[in-house]
């Protein structure tokens, strides 16, 4: 097979026997980013600095809500809390213990499906699923924790530990915690999900949770707020990582388990739909709950009367009592949170940061900007299997070949002129040359231990020779025997502006070089199965969260599995045919995965990223940071908060913890002094 096919290379594409002896600029480290005023700087502390569980000496609510518990129609506060809440520290809190009232108004281009999160519906995405949905660990705010006690917080799972072995893990959970309709948040719903969701193939949930997910774990109960998971290889760690957004955040089986077919329930069609987007008011951990829904218009959220999380004052959480999402377009959002008729967004296309800086330095502004550390960042992926997936013709099989050939990978970063590519998004100090692999600026990232290919033309040309390509019939195009062009294929999704920008650039710099790329954009799904398929020559992605976190998807940062790497995955009959540094890159991080061991852990991800950097894995494009656009009235946002790292910046900022001060609030609720009603009741009940 293998000499067949190199047989078959180098027909199609003449590739030289000998390596040719050009000048070739030596490989440096990669620039520093230029900083920015707009650019906060989080600050760190350690996990126990954030929030604790204790029991305080009383407790207080709003008042309009403490007028449902006299007029008999709600019990005590401290009634409807656990025996020891969470408490947020105020010392972490940036403007310190906040007031009542209040709306937070978001506005998203998602449509919800309905509220069976855990059968695959979409609430509309935008913060709507983090506002209702708790999960047992949370790493939103891991930004801001330092890196030497990074892990999981705690959040309904308040505790955990290993067994000395590190097969089994015991989970503690929050004890008293209530659903927001007052029923008791147990074992029975942590089992409900694990064994009748996850482990049910019949059933898929939103993110796609499987057994895989939590390292192939048997579940078992212990009692009612304790339950173990037991493993066959020791501290799969990553778990803890996978209990947080969106995975094992369990679902109401008081309400649920009566519509799955194994408990009764008419067929799994019917579970998934069994609660639809007209269905008010559906027990949630959250802090707030839908109360109403206005197709195409609004969702609206009131706050959770038993939620289980306070401040050192002994308020009950949240401070805000509404939540709306206008539906609208994800366009309109950064539109309307510049204007102010909309209070947050994620500012991520960065050809618009210019015009929304200019904006937000008017005094008159309503909305102010605040930068993250850049973790927007693009890869030119190679498609690096040579032995099927895909399918490929000769062609491509050629290109596989020519792809997998180091001078080749050499010769395109050589040709990216990096800070053009970021100069044409955005001008400014915003976008930085990206080598590739892990981020500047994130805990693992070590400069030192990166090699950058910077631009340059002539070594560009000098490595495309190496690699047996030169310009045969004078065309400024390198051929293939036989005299026809070389043709790359470049696979970019056309939805968003940015991919398509950058694809454009590659295919410009390419041709500058001498190397013919044609673009292929695909719209959402078409992409996703071209890209899921292998049907590329070279792709274009925006990067998931294993390059920004390292210990989130950690098993994607090398083809550790026949289906996981983004750009080598197995043939139609499982095998995979990796490179050498692939090989020594799989070694570094299962080696990670196994470790402990923190100095350990950090020496192999320096390996990691020289391997990944030296051997030119993915060939990075831009890095630059994104921006909340927050409403000035908001109070308690931390510094330096991202918009997307270890999750996006709904739970980033703890909106829980977020208020508007007395004299800054708007009136703008839609529900006021209204609490959530019985579940499937329409809308919302006030105290009369």
């Amino acid at each position: 097979m293998m000499i067949q096919r190199a047989a078959m290379a180098a027909l199609l594409l003449g590739v030289s026997a000998y390596a040719v002896s050009a000048e070739v600029m030596a490989p440096t480290t990669p620039p520093d980013a230029p900083k920015f005023d707009a650019q906060g700087e989080p600050v760190f502390v350690n996990r126990a600095d954030v929030a604790e569980f204790k029991a305080l000496p009383s407790y207080n609510e709003p008042a309009w809500v403490k007028a449902f518990v006299d007029a008999g129609k709600l019990p005590p506060v401290a009634e409807r809390l656990p025996k020891e809440p969470m408490v947020y520290k105020t010392a972490n809190m940036p403007d310190g213990n906040g007031v009542y009232g209040d709306v937070m108004r978001h506005v998203i281009g998602g449509r919800p499906e309905g509220w069976n999160f855990w059968a695959g519906q979409s609430y509309g995405w935008g913060g709507i699923d983090i506002a209702l949905v708790e999960c047992l660990t949370r790493t939103g705010p891991l930004f801001q924790i330092n890196a030497a006690d990074l892990t999981p917080m705690p959040n309904l799972a308040k505790s955990w530990e290993w067994s000395e072995d590190g097969k089994t893990l015991t989970v503690h959970l929050v004890e008293g915690a209530k659903w927001s309709d007052g029923a008791p948040f147990t074992t029975a719903d942590t089992e409900f999900y694990f064994n009748d969701v996850v482990m049910d193939e019949n059933v898929t949930p939103l993110m796609g949770a499987s057994a895989a997910t939590y390292a192939d774990g048997v579940y078992a109960n212990v009692d009612d707020f304790t339950f173990t998971l037991t493993f066959p290889t020791a501290f799969p760690e990553s778990v803890l990582y996978n209990m947080a957004y969106g995975n094992f955040c369990p679902g109401p089986s008081h309400v649920l388990k009566p519509q799955h077919p194994k408990y009764g329930g008419k067929d799994y069609d019917s579970f998934q739909k069994a609660f639809p987007a007209d269905y008010m008011n559906f027990p949630v951990m959250g802090g707030w709950t839908v109360v109403e829904h206005r197709p195409d218009d609004v969702v609206v959220l009131r706050r959770n009367p038993y939620y289980w999380k306070v401040d050192e004052a002994g308020n009950q959480l949240p401070y805000l009592d509404e939540m709306q999402y206008r539906l609208s377009t994800w366009g309109d959002r950064d539109v309307q949170a510049v204007a102010g008729t909309g209070d947050f967004s994620n500012l991520e296309q960065a050809e618009n940061y210019v015009e929304a800086l200019k904006k937000a330095a008017d005094p008159a502004s309503p909305a102010k900007l605040a930068f993250g550390p850049r973790t927007i960042g693009y890869t030119l992926y190679p498609n690096l299997s040579g032995n099927g997936w895909g399918e490929p013709s000769a062609e491509g099989q050629a290109i596989r070949e020519l792809n997998r050939s180091l001078d080749f990978r050499k010769a395109i970063s050589y040709g990216m002129d990096r800070q053009r590519l970021g100069d044409s998004l955005v001008k400014g100090p915003f976008t930085v040359p990206y080598p590739g692999g892990l981020y500047a600026g994130t805990s693992y990232y070590d400069k030192d231990s990166t090699v950058f290919y910077p631009y340059d033309a002539a070594s560009a040309k000098a490595s495309l020779e190496a690699a047996g390509l030169t310009d045969s019939d004078g065309d400024g195009f390198v051929n293939v025997a036989g005299g026809a062009n070389l043709n790359v294929t470049l696979l970019t999704q056309s939805d968003y502006t940015t991919d398509k920008n950058l694809a454009e650039g590659v295919v410009a710099m390419m041709g500058e070089i001498g190397l013919k790329v044609t673009l292929s954009a695909l719209t959402g799904k078409d992409f996703d199965n071209a890209r899921d398929a292998g049907k590329y020559d070279w792709i274009i992605i925006r990067n998931g969260t294993e390059l920004i976190t390292v210990v989130q998807n950690t098993t994607a940062l090398a083809p550790t599995g026949p289906s996981v790497d983004v750009n080598h995955r197995a043939n139609g009959t499982g095998e995979l045919d990796l490179l050498d540094h692939e090989k020594a890159m799989v070694d570094i991080v299962n080696k990670f995965i196994g470790s402990r061991d923190a100095a350990e852990r950090s020496d192999l991800m320096k390996q990691y990223q020289k391997v990944y950097t030296e051997n030119l894995d993915g060939i990075g494009l831009t890095a630059y940071p994104g921006a909340l656009i927050v409403n000035k009235r908001f109070a308690n946002i931390p510094a330096g908060a991202p918009i997307f790292m270890y999750n996006w910046a709904e739970d980033n900022i703890i909106r829980e913890r977020v208020f508007v001060p007395a004299d800054k609030q708007i009136g703008a609720e839609l529900h006021p002094n209204t609490l959530p009603g019985e579940p499937g009741s329409k809308g919302p009940v006030s105290v009369e």
